[in-house]
């Protein structure tokens, strides 16, 4: 992310952000309500263009993104496996024929994620933790090397929770990218190696434990509370070194 300024209608919602993640990494994004952690998800993703600056490394790869609100209506008449099997898109295309590897390959998904038996139920029979197992069996099938989860937690109970981590580190030590927000802190000290912390603009980043101080997190609330919403557009400058390194940005250290 090079100088990387974020926002709708002209106006920022991240400012200039400028940080390397390694291929292989498991990062949890963190920040106070209104941070612009699900506004940076969405530019990763390629939903949302940036104003200023750039990203780089993400071309021509295939990216599986889970937002916080998926917009899967429960109520369309589809089953759990067709839904699932979707994450094959990559594979079949539009006209694809539906062959009995695809169909292995989405019941191995479902055993993964502990769905075996709810291949042929409705996605109105499933409660919230069961339809975010089917969505990251999905996921699975998907096969991206970047993964971008929006609060992929919040509605699950505890032991979903826990098998879906272990999930994630299974994604992880096959190699892929997995980026995820979060609010649980503990969670992201029990779980996550680096962490992102954010508040409109870069707070820190790096290892978990440096990461989340108390005083990293006190300048996180300051930073984000007198921010104006009504500010004018942003002006950046164009001489910000595109090679950032270091792992642990204080304020001010993020960009010249």
């Amino acid at each position: 992310m090079h100088d990387l300024t974020l926002g709708y209608e002209r106006h920022p919602a991240v400012h200039h952000l400028s940080l390397r993640i390694e291929p292989g990494s498991l990062v949890a994004l963190v920040g106070p309500n209104g941070a612009g952690k699900s506004t940076l998800i969405k530019a990763l993703a390629g939903e949302l263009r940036p104003l200023s600056g750039h990203l780089s490394g993400l071309s021509g790869q295939r990216i599986a993104w889970l937002p916080q609100q998926s917009g899967l209506d429960p109520s369309f008449p589809i089953d759990v496996r067709r839904m699932v099997c979707m994450g094959l898109w990559h594979r079949m295309g539009a006209l694809g024929r539906f062959t009995a590897e695809h169909r292995s390959l989405c019941e191995k998904a479902l055993a993964a994620v502990g769905l075996t038996g709810f291949e042929s139920r409705g996605l109105d029979t499933l409660s919230g933790g069961q339809l975010q197992r089917a969505l990251f069996a999905r996921l699975i099938l998907q096969d991206a090397p970047l993964v971008l989860l929006d609060e992929p937690f919040a509605a699950v109970d505890n032991r979903t929770s826990a098998e879906l981590l272990a999930l994630l580190h299974r994604w992880q030590a096959q190699g892929k990218t997995v980026i995820v927000v979060l609010h649980d802190l503990a969670q992201v000290r029990a779980h996550f190696p680096l962490t992102l912390l954010l508040a409109r603009e870069l707070v820190a980043f790096g290892p978990t434990a440096e990461v989340l101080t108390e005083a990293n997190w006190a300048r996180a609330q300051h930073m984000r509370e007198p921010f104006d919403d009504h500010a004018p557009p942003c002006h950046t400058s164009p001489d910000i070194h595109p090679h950032l390194q270091a792992h642990t940005y204080a304020i001010g250290e993020a960009h010249p």
